[in-house]
């Protein structure tokens, strides 16, 4: 008897959970672990979010809310989208879920039907393309490489669009290069996107708050207000508030697809946990000041890691604009031996022997759709930063 549908069966393990749970289980087995393969603020959440919730259990805000999230939490999300992004919108324009990922999954498990194809640009978050899959669609990969900082180009886009395409999946800044798209960038994957009106855009925007060296967000149908009817605009508060665990997400987008969305929220997981709406209600209306200060450390966390990864490693590392994640090129180094003698064939081999020699955990290249390269996540302490760089220093010096 088989015990997997075809559905689940076109979908891959998610590269990032798997190492970072192989980094746990070495960690457990009293090896020295510096795991830096996961994407997750190291900061605590908002003391006074933290409040929020303990308020919310004493009040007893226990029980079930409205499937697609509750009214404060929904006015809230339109309020933020006004005053950060200068969308027009009201609570009936916003949507709950738990996590930034249901959102994805809701939306396009709601809209794709066989045949259906999705323009996902290259590099790509490694859920993206798998739920495109789950969905019985087709992800289309439009190639942004390093040669365009990891930005997609307009031409590009265009070559990428067929008739039988239904969206377009566009992360700023991004998971894993944590390249960030100017006003300007936009503009011109906007245009393009005007050309083809049957085509939806679902903007990822959960690295909204990390944006370095004095540069300013935008998001899509910001900027060119003409999309935002077919746009689904989706956040939520675990990247800016250190609330990965809570498990909230948000967006707004046009009514008839948040119809689809709670009809489908209904039938799965209903609403998102009670004592985490109240908590994401404190933390988008509460102060915002820290998220200076969290700017301020994540940036010469940045700086740290790029000047100590192209400092003679045999390794490219480009300087991203934004979120926490650096996305560098291992390709000099492959084909070559490691000083335990690993083969390193692949950017796969490349991140297994580091992780077996030095204990450093990464995330291989060709798991975000771009060989060659790797993912590290620099949500760390300076001095985790410092320890790691040394160790891939080390690593690389040791090839032959």
């Amino acid at each position: 008897m088989a015990f997997v549908s075809d559905a689940l069966g076109r979908v891959a393990t998610s590269a990032t959970m798997a190492i970072t749970q192989k980094a746990r289980l070495l960690a457990e087995e009293g090896r020295d672990i510096i795991a830096l393969s996961a994407g997750e603020p190291d900061f605590n959440t908002p003391e006074h979010v933290r409040d929020a919730a303990k308020k919310a259990m004493d009040e007893g805000k226990t029980r079930y809310t409205n499937v697609d999230g509750i009214s404060e939490l929904k006015e809230a999300v339109a309020r933020k989208f006004k005053r950060d992004n200068g969308l027009d919108v009201t609570a009936a324009d916003c949507f709950v879920s738990s996590g930034g990922k249901q959102i994805i999954f809701n939306a396009l498990l709601a809209t794709l039907n066989p045949g259906d194809e999705v323009v996902v640009p290259v590099p790509y978050w490694v859920s993206y393309p798998e739920i495109v899959r789950l969905c019985g669609a087709e992800p289309v990969f439009a190639v942004a490489d390093a040669s365009t900082g990891f930005k997609l180009a307009p031409e590009a886009l265009d070559a990428a669009i067929t008739p039988k395409t239904k969206w377009l999946i566009l992360n700023t800044p991004s998971n894993p290069t944590g390249a960030a798209y100017t006003a300007e960038e936009l503009r011109g994957l906007a245009d393009v996107l005007l050309r083809h009106p049957h085509v939806h855009i679902l903007t990822d925007d959960i690295y909204e708050v990390l944006v370095y060296d004095g540069g300013t967000f935008a998001t899509i149908a910001q900027v060119e207000p003409k999309l935002q009817a077919r746009t689904l605009t989706m956040n939520g508060v675990s990247k800016s508030h250190a609330m990965t665990g809570w498990r909230i997400g948000y967006c707004t987008g046009p009514r008839p697809l948040l119809a689809a969305m709670t009809k489908l929220q209904g039938q799965s997981t209903s609403n998102p946990t009670s004592i985490s709406q109240w908590a994401a209600v404190a933390a988008l209306d509460g102060p915002q000041a820290f998220l200076a200060d969290w700017r301020r450390v994540f940036q010469e966390r940045r700086d740290l890691v790029v000047q100590g990864l192209n400092a003679n490693t045999g390794l490219d590392c480009l300087t991203p604009q934004g979120a926490f994640y650096v996305f560098p090129s291992c390709k000099r180094l492959l084909g070559k031996t490691s000083a335990g003698g690993k083969v390193l064939n692949t950017d796969e081999d490349f991140v297994m022997g580091l992780l077996e020699e030095t204990g450093v955990a990464l995330v291989h290249g060709t798991a975000f759709g771009l060989p060659g390269h790797f993912r590290l996540s620099y949500a760390a302490s300076n001095a985790e930063l410092e320890e790691a760089v040394r160790r891939i220093q080390q690593f690389c010096a040791g090839i032959s």
